[in-house]
This record gives structure tokens, C-alpha cells and sequence, in this order.
């Protein structure tokens, strides 16, 4: 838990930063787009992740990495920014970043993140009742989904979106059943 709070007071400092430049320059989409993608590989690639992490490997064989990861067609300003965080050796923090970046981005454009767990990947028709049930719950223009899957849950979804938790899963109620049973005893 602390090492989550260091982090957070590192990382947001430098996503305001790259908001900031990313509104002057009218790039706050492209940015999100691109850390979406980002964070994408480095959770696919632990590879990837373990090589940004390890303080032992040359600054310029990690910009070198960046650079390539990134692609010709990712913009120099987010390119500058990733190499300024080698340099001040802040690197380490990049997922942090990015995702405090996209709740930025998120918040300026009013739209909700709603963390879902289910038993299995979810339908279209089943991903439109969810947004539809928390932009009710939250009064948000639009809601973002990011799914999870758990075998445990037997059946159903845990829908969290800001403070607000939505447990219908089997093993939630199962859990309410056994918690109310043993109340009546």
C-alpha cells in the first residue's frame, strides 16, 4: 500500500504535466490512444516491463526500446516525454502514469471507468446493460469498460465503477445467504 501511495504522488505530477501539454497542443485523444496501447503491451510483455523496471540497464538501450516500442508514427512530444523519464530515471513509474493520464483524460471528457468481473468475456448486448445501468448509478456522459475474468465467481458480474460496488455474482450471494443465516441463529 505505501509503495501504491509513493507512486501515486509520483505519477500524477507528471500525467497533469503531459494533460497540460496535451491540451495546448490539442493531442489529449491521441495521447489517451496511445497509452491504452501501451499499457496493453507491458501487460501482455512482462518482459517489457521487467526491462523498463531494471535500473541496471542503460538509459540509452531503454530510449532505444521506447522509441522502437512506440513506433514512427507516435507522436515526439509523448516520445520526448517517455525518454525525459529515463533520464530522471522515473521510468519505473510508466504504468502508474498512464494510468493516471487516462483518469484525467477520463474525467475532462466525463466519462466513467467501470471495473467488471465475470465468469466469462461478456457479450455486446451484455456490455450495453452494464453501461447503460452505470451511467444511471453515476450520471456520467459515457462509461469505459475494463473486464476481468474470474472462474470463482461461479456466475454473474462485480461491477465497480468509482466508489460503487455492484456484486451480483453466485458467490456474492451465496456469501449474503450464508451472512444472513447466521444472523438468524
Amino acid at each position: 500500500m505505501k509503495g501504491s501511495l509513493m507512486s501515486s504522488e509520483v505519477a500524477e505530477p507528471y500525467a497533469q504535466a503531459l494533460m497540460s501539454v496535451a491540451k495546448e497542443h490539442n493531442l489529449s485523444e491521441d495521447f489517451g490512444q496511445q497509452f491504452r496501447s501501451l499499457e496493453s503491451l507491458l501487460e501482455e510483455s512482462t518482459e517489457l516491463r521487467e526491462f523498463i523496471a531494471n535500473p541496471v540497464i542503460n538509459p540509452d538501450a531503454k530510449k532505444a526500446v521506447i522509441s522502437q516500442v512506440m513506433g514512427q508514427d507516435a507522436n515526439p512530444f509523448l516520445v520526448n516525454f517517455l525518454r525525459l523519464l529515463v533520464d530522471k530515471r522515473r521510468i519505473v513509474f510508466l504504468e502508474q502514469i498512464a494510468q493516471q493520464y487516462l483518469a484525467l483524460l477520463r474525467e475532462m471528457n466525463q466519462i466513467v471507468l467501470a471495473e467488471v468481473t465475470s465468469v466469462a468475456p461478456l457479450s455486446e448486448e451484455q456490455t450495453g446493460h452494464i453501461k447503460e445501468r452505470v451511467k444511471g448509478m453515476t450520471g456520467a456522459r459515457e462509461v469505459e469498460i475494463k473486464t476481468t475474468i474470474n472462474s470463482a465467481l461461479i456466475g454473474g458480474v462485480i461491477i465497480k465503477a468509482g466508489s460503487q460496488v455492484i456484486d451480483s455474482s453466485v458467490r456474492g450471494q451465496l456469501r449474503r445467504i450464508g451472512n444472513s443465516l447466521s444472523r438468524a441463529n
